[in-house]
């Protein structure tokens, strides 16, 4: 599957300049090679809906606009190719209600900070497994 996530388009929602650097780099390192990044849930869903990445991953806590919001708003959008975009929140968050509110919001995965490339690595597998030719 290596030579697939070569072909991802990856967006990076996160507002610390040094987190989201760290994520664009550890996604790079599994062979990423196209990364969008937004600093905040509407700047991220302007991206979105320009560039339509195959996978997003999102902190919960930003502002103005957060990842609850953030994934609400792509959730709630008209067109399928936008709704059923494939996000996980990457987030220092464990909190049982924020999970919770997450799962009812249908996220696709959640990773608790600091991420690691193998738990990156594996977020990128579950979205391949369903969809083995992204274009």
């Amino acid at each position: 599957m290596s030579y697939a996530y070569g072909r991802l388009r990856v967006l990076v929602v996160e507002d610390e300049p040094y987190t989201r650097n760290t994520i664009k780099r550890l996604l790079q390192q599994c062979g990423v090679r196209d990364v969008l990044e937004a600093p905040d849930g509407a700047q991220g869903f302007s991206l979105l809906l320009g560039s339509k990445p195959h996978v997003v991953f999102c902190d919960i806590h930003m502002e103005p606009v957060g990842g609850m919001d953030f994934l609400r708003m792509v959730r709630e959008s008209t067109g399928e190719d936008i709704s059923g975009t494939h996000v996980v929140f990457l987030t220092a968050d464990a909190l049982k209600d924020t999970v919770l509110a997450a799962r009812d919001l249908r996220i696709d995965g959640y990773l608790v900070k600091p991420a690691n490339i193998l738990r990156i690595k594996a977020r990128l597998d579950e979205y391949l497994v369903r969809n083995p030719d992204p274009r």
